[in-house]
């Protein structure tokens, strides 16, 4: 009995599922194969679109650093009143604050900054920028591999639910056939059948039957898992095109290639390598502001009132109805007390933080790749082991069955072999999958690209 409530919970634990159950119209299901089950869940996939978003937003930070390089103008314009101004130079007949004679003045101000030298603060936030966006990219990538993965997950979580049902269904129907000649060895008053095997048997079969429903649930849930995965409405119907859970050929390489693979592609490796970079730049930008900004500088000025006299002495500036423009070359110095220094500091703190979480990539992703190695390894050697080993068990049943049907082995032998075939048939079902898993998982932390094989 426990082992068929093992065979059960292998074929619903080895599943990571989500999702509800939905009803299902009554037209063909569509037919996906793997291959195709990952390219639609790479398509529809909201994470990578969370992930193209973030490319974009990186991207806009790179184009906001190149606008530094240019021009900057600055315009402002105003209309109003404003007291009359008649005369000259030397005298006028109305005051200062004379608010008897109001008339208006328009006035239209504008200034031009070209930065010519920063010290860094425009070209290592461009550098900054720019790496920025491979970060991005890269992350977009480990993303898309980690879409791949969960999608092989569903995949043959569905081929192996269905490998278990059938185990379930071979057992049940050795068990009915079991169940009626233990029935008619018990008519005849066979010595080697009693009542209680007869209550053993129809025990047995109902807890296959409690396992078979479990089956056939956990097989739905997988393919609503995968449908939802691949970005296909709660209403269709699909179905996989693989029909059985075979061993995969070959075997697994050599691990330090592996190893070196993964420092290869790996998207962390790529986000440490560009993540640094970006960093490196972001502290030299700070340590830019210690030095000023050199630009050229161009103004223009106009300003007109009809009541109010054009003076063209140079010494004498009317606010109010003039017209002047110039250009010089400045320089720009903000001093502060700590502040660009406790810049500099946090900076250089982001990109020691980097620092170490390169050390911890270093160490643990070559462990990762190592862990997936030996999981396949141990899968190849598995699916040997319990495929001779139910083949064995297969025997045991045939053998045990016929004993049973002349009336000369006990119905013990036949429980027992049962048990262990469905024992073994199911862990060779479990290997298989394992295999297939470990090597999905080893293709992920080598970084990989789906469909690249």
């Amino acid at each position: 009995m426990r082992t068929l409530r093992a065979v059960a919970l292998a074929c619903l634990t080895a599943l990571p599922l989500s999702g509800a159950l939905a009803a299902e119209p009554a037209t063909a299901p569509k037919t996906l194969s793997l291959d195709e089950c990952i390219r639609g869940a790479i398509a529809t996939a909201p994470e990578l679109g969370e992930s193209q978003a973030d490319i974009e937003l990186a991207q806009s930070r790179l184009e906001e650093a190149k606008g530094y390089r240019f021009p900057q103008i600055e315009m402002k314009a105003l209309f109003g009143p404003v007291p009359e101004a008649r005369g000259n130079q030397v005298w006028s007949p109305d005051g200062s604050n004379d608010t008897d004679s109001i008339t208006w003045f328009a006035r239209a101000d504008a200034t031009l900054v070209q930065p010519l030298y920063t010290f860094g603060k425009i070209s290592e936030n461009m550098k900054a920028a720019t790496h920025g966006i491979e970060v991005d990219r890269a992350k977009k990538d480990q993303r898309r591999n980690e879409v791949a993965l969960q999608t092989k997950e569903y995949y043959y979580g569905v081929l192996l639910a269905r490998e278990m049902r059938e185990v379930v269904l071979e057992v049940r129907e050795n068990l009915d056939k079991a169940r009626k000649k233990a029935q008619e060895l018990l008519e005849k008053s066979s010595p080697n059948v009693e009542e209680l095997d007869i209550y053993k048997l129809d025990a047995f079969n109902g807890e296959v039957g409690k396992y078979l429903a479990e089956a056939d649930k956990g097989e739905t849930l997988a393919l609503s898992a995968l449908r939802s995965r691949v970005g296909l409405p709660p209403e269709a119907r699909i179905d996989i095109a693989t029909e059985r859970l075979v061993p995969d050929e070959g075997t697994a390489g050599d691990l330090p290639a592996y190893i070196d693979e993964a420092r290869a592609k790996r998207p962390e490796f790529k986000q440490l390598k560009e993540g640094l970079q970006a960093r490196e730049a972001l502290v030299e930008a700070a340590k830019a502001a210690y030095y000023p900004d050199i630009f050229l500088a161009g103004l223009l000025s106009g300003a007109y009132s009809p009541e109010r006299s054009r003076i063209d002495n140079p010494f004498i500036t009317d606010e109010f109805n003039h017209f002047w423009t110039g250009i010089a070359l400045g320089a720009r110095w903000k001093l502060d007390f700590g502040i660009t220094g406790s810049k500099v500091a946090g900076e250089r703190a982001q990109y020691n933080r980097l620092l170490s979480t390169k050390v911890y990539a270093d160490t643990n992703i070559p462990l990762q790749v190592k862990k997936a190695w030996l999981e396949l390894k141990e899968a190849e050697k598995s699916i040997d082991a319990t495929r001779d080993a139910y083949s064995n068990a297969k025997k045991w049943i045939v053998s045990a069955m016929a004993n049973f049907d002349f009336g000369v082995g006990p119905a013990k032998e036949l429980f027992d072999g049962l048990q262990n075939y469905a024992r073994m048939r199911a862990g060779y079902f479990q290997s298989i999958y394992n295999q297939k898993m470990s090597r999905a998982n080893l293709d992920y932390a080598v970084g990989a690209m789906p469909l690249e094989k």
